[in-house]
């Protein structure tokens, strides 16, 4: 028999429709209806597997079951099957019901006696499930009647039970701390078992939970196990989390042993355990850069791992590292520029922000020209990394800005969605303003992405920026052309945004204040009535050659509180006596304070962060 055959005689066993999902149509009176087969002597066990998967199917969906329909419908029935005691898919099952149904106080004395007796049945099945069925429904009064028997399973010599007992103490540690602080003794017997790796792990997790409230205990608990060898790797992964909790408060010599533990388990022979003990090094606070070497030189090495997982933590593990010491990552570049190409796409973007950060001056124009066949075969998310760690770059050698300018550009007329056009985008607004030299390209460049731009927000942002820079630039004439296309070829969103621009050109250079009122004249008739209101009234400003008017209402326009304004307009609609006219001065209620410019500094470009989006907010108020 195939194996293909032997799960499909399994399915249609245990109810799985030939044509179909069992779960399909499955609701909860159906079911409740089904379990009236728990009563029934001679029903089959397959029969009532198939009934309890429905059940556990609703419950997992979040379907609630009244207190009279999950007792009396579902839980009285189905404690009858619990005589039949050789069944164990049965007997899971119904752990697993009895634990999501979550009985009433009233009911759990029932079943309580017959979970007792599994826990010290001669299955181990029974008597590690049973400790978790109790331990879930019980409270702390009934607990005491059941201490002795958890007590006995913490130290049982079936890894299996143990570790069911240590798990279940975790639980109670939240409803019942008093009662499992006097399992001590058990615990750190269990802590010192060398043969259960699993049993080991949970024991150190409890019995930290124990003592979490001593900070004395925790420091003394730690100190003893560092002096010992635990053979379970989890538990030295959780050991050497600890240990870095302590030597936050540790000092002098006390820091010392702690630290020389962690650099001893660099040598581990579990590779998990040498990357936990290498990324808790990185982590440290105040930790000096000789302390960082050993783990450095852990971490270069699982860069060269055939394992995707190890290149993966050893990489990620780096970038951050970088931030703070980029000279010391610097001896891993080799390494990770052979990561570029890896196949998974996220070691890759990884290893290419990392080098981004350590790279030197002299290396950008290596780097730009790897990432150029990179950049095309990753996802928009990884795009994006990559973007904020080159922004990041160009502020930390500013010299190398048209290289990083140029790149930007490149990969802005390339396919893609708008978080990463607007990371671009974002990024050369930064530029230009924290780079005076990167103005004049960073504004031409912007100038070809909105020939061909797809997104208004973007488009409208850019307009507002050429119109604030681009006056002021040694040739302000060739920015003409591409905002008055955008009269001709957009919406009215970004028609409205051009009308500013071309007014703020006109108000800011004189000798092309004549062209910029004939070009703002033709869009009087435009089919948009903002578009229409901005050109009509910029044109007037322009063409009254009154400087101060200019100045107020063109290019030092202070914001107006729209919110008062509305208020204004429609008390002055209210009263009805349009003889006078609209007195704007009233409509001022508070001044506006304008937005802070804040100096855009370099951001963790690591997985997690995908950089802030903060530059050019004030479009959006332009495009209005």
């Amino acid at each position: 028999m195939s194996q293909f055959e032997k799960f499909k005689d399994e399915d249609e066993e245990y109810g799985e429709p030939r044509g179909g999902s069992m779960f399909r149509g499955v609701d909860k009176a159906h079911v409740i209806q089904e379990a009236r087969a728990f009563n029934d002597p001679n029903v089959e066990s397959s029969k009532c597997i198939q009934i309890m998967t429905k059940l556990l199917y609703l419950l997992g969906k979040g379907e609630n079951f009244s207190s009279k329909e999950s007792t009396e419908s579902i839980f009285f029935p189905m404690t009858k099957l619990f005589l039949r005691d050789k069944d164990e898919k049965l007997r899971r099952l119904m752990y697993l019901v009895i634990k999501e149904l979550k009985p009433d106080t009233d009911c759990v004395i029932i079943v309580t006696s017959t979970l007792t007796k599994d826990m010290n049945s001669a299955n181990d099945l029974y008597r590690a499930n049973s400790i978790r069925v109790l331990c879930t429904i019980t409270d702390t009064s009934m607990l005491m009647n059941i201490e002795r028997y958890l007590k006995q399973a913490i130290v049982d010599k079936q890894p299996l039970v143990s570790s069911a007992a240590l798990v279940a103490g975790m639980k109670l540690m939240r409803t019942s701390p008093e009662i499992v602080r006097r399992w001590v003794n058990e615990v750190m017997q269990a802590v010192q078992d060398k043969n259960a790796q699993m049993v080991q792990y949970h024991a150190l997790a409890l019995l930290h939970s124990i003592k979490s409230n001593d900070r004395l205990a925790v420091s003394k608990l730690v100190s003893q196990l560092t002096k010992q060898q635990l053979k379970s790797p989890l538990a030295m992964c959780l050991l050497i989390r600890y240990a870095v909790n302590v030597i936050q408060e540790a000092q002098g010599d006390q820091a010392k042993q702690y630290y020389d533990f962690l650099e001893s388990c660099l040598r581990h022979r579990s590779e998990m355990v040498i990357f936990e003990a290498a990324r808790a090094i990185c982590q440290m606070n105040n930790v000096t850069q000789r302390e960082l070497t050993p783990a450095i030189t852990v971490l270069q090495l699982f860069l060269s791992s055939p394992k995707p997982t190890l290149r993966f933590a050893a990489v990620r593990a780096l970038n951050r590292v970088a931030m703070a010491f980029p000279l010391t990552v610097t001896t891993c570049n080799v390494d990770l520029e052979n990561m570029i190409s890896d196949s998974n796409r996220s070691i890759a973007t990884l290893a290419i922000t990392t080098l981004l950060k350590t790279g030197s001056e002299s290396s950008v124009d290596r780097l730009m020209k790897q990432i150029g066949s990179f950049m095309s075969d990753i996802a928009d998310e990884f795009k994006v990394i990559v973007v904020d760690a080159i922004r990041a770059l160009c502020l930390k050698y500013p010299q190398k800005h048209r290289i990083l300018m140029n790149f930007l550009s490149n990969v802005l007329r390339e396919e893609g969605g708008f978080e990463f056009k607007r990371s671009i985008v974002d990024t050369i607004l930064v530029l230009i303003g924290e780079i005076p030299d990167a103005v004049e390209s960073g504004l031409g460049h912007l100038c070809e992405f909105i020939e061909d731009c797809e997104f208004t927000y973007l488009s409208t942002q850019i307009l507002h920026l050429v119109g604030e820079k681009g006056p002021k630039t040694s040739a302000p004439g060739k920015y003409i052309r591409h905002i008055y296309n955008r009269i001709i070829l957009e919406n009215a969103t970004v028609r409205a945004a051009a009308v500013s621009s071309l007014a703020k050109f006109g108000a800011s250079v004189p000798s092309l204040r004549g062209s910029m009122i004939t070009l703002l004249k033709r869009c009087v008739h435009d089919a948009d009535d903002e578009v229409r209101d901005r050109s009509t009234f910029y044109a007037a400003v322009l063409s009254s050659g009154d400087d101060a008017m200019i100045k107020k209402f063109v290019t030092d326009v202070s914001p107006m509180p729209l919110s008062g304004v509305e208020k204004t307009v429609g008390e002055y609609k209210e009263a009805g006596d349009f003889s006078q006219p609209f007195n704007f001065a009233k409509a001022v209620i508070a001044p506006i304070a304008s937005p802070s410019k804040k100096k855009d500094q370099p951001k963790d470009m690591g997985m997690a962060n995908l950089g802030g989006r903060g530059a050019g907010g004030e479009a959006g108020g332009e495009a209005r």
